[in-house]
């Protein structure tokens, strides 16, 4: 038995370099056609790194020919399944506009908008990929509204959405944070609170951001000098009553009125002085 093991352990190593060997000699010295037939082969296998160096190699020879529209799409299929996924969300977005009238053209439009997902990082990081995945799976969703990958799609694009908008809130509230040490942030956390808002309509941060966006105007008002001090109040007042109007049963609404009888009792001293 154990004789037989080491046999066929010799005979899988000798299986291996042999295959080794011929993927070699056909990278090196293999005509056009015989490394194509290799890149299938590596493909078909699963060996999609050794796929990859000879469709690369062979790429050039078959520009324009009906055989480049397999190579594309399968160029694209190795890298997504490699993870190199922001290679693969642009080779398969070229695959999708280069074929239009290709039967993988949908396949191809989703795994596009799909590798620029997974190549997204976390919301904190730089969302390059995150919107190019937001616009992919925006123009899959409405170039192939009867597919039946859309709820997907749907999932994947809330996902996305709520990634960016969670970004921009927490870039808002650090403004907020760090003004007590640069009280230029109090007007950077007010703008930023209300690009949030326009640029994300619904956005499930809104109360929260609506509250905060009246925190920065109340104490960018009670920290102003007498001159400015008057039309920042205002300001924050207006900021109050967009907050009730929103969420009239806000969960900061305690907290709001504090903010709103402070803000009135100072805008009555600065009327008496």
């Amino acid at each position: 038995m154990q004789k037989n093991k080491k046999l066929a352990y010799i005979l899988v190593m000798l299986l291996m370099f042999i295959s080794c060997s011929e993927y070699q000699k056909v990278l090196n010295k293999g005509t056009v056609e015989d490394q194509y037939k290799m890149a299938v082969k590596m493909y078909e296998s699963q060996k999609y790194s050794k796929a990859l160096r000879l469709f690369e190699k062979i790429t050039p020879s078959y520009r324009g020919k009906p055989q480049m529209e397999r190579i594309q799409f399968m160029v694209s299929q190795a890298n997504f399944n490699v993870k190199n996924y922001s290679l693969a969300g642009y080779y398969f977005d070229r695959f999708a506009k280069n074929y239009p009238k290709s039967s993988k053209v949908e396949e191809a439009a989703f795994l596009s908008a799909l590798s620029y997902y997974k190549a997204a990082p976390r919301f904190s990081l730089d969302p390059t990929d995150t919107n190019k995945a937001l616009e992919a799976f925006q123009g899959f969703i409405d170039k192939f509204p009867d597919s039946d990958r859309l709820a997907e799609a749907n999932k994947y694009y809330g996902e996305l959405r709520y990634k960016l908008e969670k970004k921009a809130f927490e870039i808002a509230k650090t403004y907020y944070r760090t003004a007590d040490y640069d009280p230029r942030n109090y007007k950077a956390a007010i703008v930023a609170f209300d690009n949030l808002l326009s640029d994300y309509l619904g956005t499930s941060f809104k109360e929260e951001a609506l509250y905060y966006r009246l925190k920065a105007a109340h104490d960018f008002a009670m920290k102003s000098t007498f001159r400015r001090k008057g039309e920042r109040i205002e300001e924050a007042i207006k900021a109050y009553e967009k907050l009730q109007r929103n969420f009239p049963q806000s969960k900061y609404k305690e907290d709001s009125d504090k903010m709103l009888s402070a803000l009135q009792k100072e805008q009555e001293q600065l009327v008496k002085s």
